[in-house]
């Protein structure tokens, strides 16, 4: 995980931030592996002396990406035996966010 960010006490702002996880073993003997991925997130914005506006990217270059990844042993009904297979939750596709913040 890394990134450069860029602040002033007032005016433009933004960042680039990365996270990288390599494949890896989603079981014990290895026979199962969990697919590694790289995202990449963006954020600008512009402060003025109490209103904020701001923009953020995140997974800036649609990367298809599991987010949860686990061995699981399953077995439907009707089936005789169990499968172990990789379960997994999506994770989010390019996603654009805008704010607009107020300081008291």
């Amino acid at each position: 995980k890394g990134g450069v960010n860029y602040k002033k006490e007032s005016g433009f702002y933004g960042g680039i931030d990365f996270l990288h996880l390599k494949n890896r073993p989603a079981n014990e003997d290895n026979s199962i592996v969990a697919k590694g991925y790289t995202l990449t997130n963006l954020n600008v914005g512009y402060e003025w002396d109490k209103i904020i506006l701001g923009v953020q990217i995140q997974n800036l270059f649609d990367v298809a990406w599991n987010e949860t990844q686990f061995a699981t042993e399953s077995r439907l009904a009707g089936e005789v035996n169990s499968v172990e297979e990789i379960h997994f939750t999506p994770g989010t596709p390019f996603f654009l966010k805008t704010s607009i913040r107020y300081k008291f």
